[in-house]
């Protein structure tokens, strides 16, 4: 191997073969986009992975799942995580139509567009769930305007828990 070789394509940098976009799966908007990017042709693939799942947390132990159910979080192949904006660019630099866009995003006037967008889609999104009160998900995790998100385990109600 030579050295260029050993330094990848990006003088040091790993390559980027593939990005995991974390998305609330109980969120409307974020489904829509889940959809959408599922449709695109990707120069990067994209594999689209619920937030605070079980597979989520298993595949990146390491990551706060909380804060990846309140920003979209976009974790690359060699472990770089980027959240927000900076998620939203990187997407769609993995998309083949898009990337063009990313780079006028990825620039410093760009980047307060990229921003002013992601926050307008927090504002609907919060919206959504009727202003002040509070966002409960099926899978454990609850999020109130003034303490953020918790988790507390569904009930084993429904059988599914093993008997200890």
């Amino acid at each position: 191997m030579t050295a260029a070789e050993d330094r990848g394509a990006t003088g040091g940098v790993p390559a980027l073969r593939g990005l995991t976009v974390l998305y609330d799966a109980e969120c409307g908007l974020c489904t829509h986009l889940r959809d959408w990017l599922a449709r695109q042709p990707q120069l990067v693939p994209l594999e689209l992975l619920p937030a605070g799942s079980d597979r989520a947390r298993a595949r990146f132990p390491g990551l706060d799942h909380r804060a990846t159910l309140d920003e979209v979080t976009v974790v690359g192949d060699s472990g770089q995580v980027y959240r927000g904006a900076r998620a939203w660019i990187v997407v769609l630099w993995a998309l083949r139509e898009h990337r063009p866009l990313a780079h006028r995003l990825s620039t410093p006037a760009g980047a307060r567009l990229a921003r002013g967008a992601v926050l307008a889609a927090a504002k609907w999104r919060g919206a959504q769930w009727g202003g002040h009160q509070t966002y409960r998900r099926s899978d454990g995790w609850t999020y109130h305007p003034s303490t953020g998100w918790s988790y507390s385990p569904p009930p084993c109600s429904d059988g599914s828990c093993a008997a200890g």
